[in-house]
């Protein structure tokens, strides 16, 4: 068990010295999913008939049905735990701006997105890496994530990376007009939800 946990633990630290993340891996040509992916104990389906579908909000009708939109949102933090939201004030430009800006980051060279590579989220006003609890959770993500930090004060645009510095800002304010529109959703108005919309989320994922 020891000589498993270690070298399940040398094969993590070795992941994280590359600073290239998920990413990496595929752009290495990688044929097989390595171990630190893989869940323990978690038996696959042998059922080949499964149907779901994303539970979707619509925000633009919560305000004339705040009772439905509530049951909605409800039912899937419970059995989902996460929901799409549609209508919900962000035009598509914005979206298709950040989806660009995105994908920009992830495909700069190497030795450039490197240089970002971090786990200090105290002191960093953007932090890139792989699996926030890459280190303390039972199986690593397949995915890559960076984040910039908006309060107090937003970053200039010279102090984020060059795919970054054009859809941070707008997609921010957005993003508070968004959130806004939660707020009239009955619920979020009883805590702890008002807070925590409230407060929002001031780190840009």
């Amino acid at each position: 068990m020891n000589s498993s946990r270690s070298a399940r633990e040398a094969e993590i630290r070795a992941f994280e010295e590359t600073k290239l993340g998920v990413k990496g891996l595929v752009d290495a040509g990688v044929s097989t999913i390595p171990s630190i992916f893989i869940h323990p104990k978690i038996t696959p389906t042998t059922s080949h008939h499964l149907s779901f579908s994303i539970p979707i909000i619509d925000i633009s009708s919560a305000a004339a049905n705040a009772a439905a939109a509530v049951d909605k949102i409800r039912e899937a933090s419970e059995e989902w735990g996460f929901f799409q939201v549609v209508n919900h004030g962000i035009p598509d430009m914005v979206l298709e701006d950040i989806m660009k800006g995105v994908k920009g980051f992830f495909e700069q060279d190497d030795q450039v997105k490197k240089g970002y590579y971090s786990r200090d989220y105290e002191n960093r006003r953007l932090t890139y890496n792989s699996n926030v609890d890459l280190f303390t959770g039972p199986a690593a993500n397949w995915r890559d994530t960076f984040g910039v930090m908006m309060t107090p004060n937003p970053p200039l645009p010279h102090e984020l990376p060059p795919p970054c510095r054009y859809f941070t800002f707008p997609s921010y304010l957005y993003g508070k007009f968004a959130k806004k529109n939660l707020l009239k959703v009955q619920f979020c108005e009883k805590k702890p939800y008002k807070t925590f919309f409230a407060k929002g989320n001031h780190k840009l994922k």
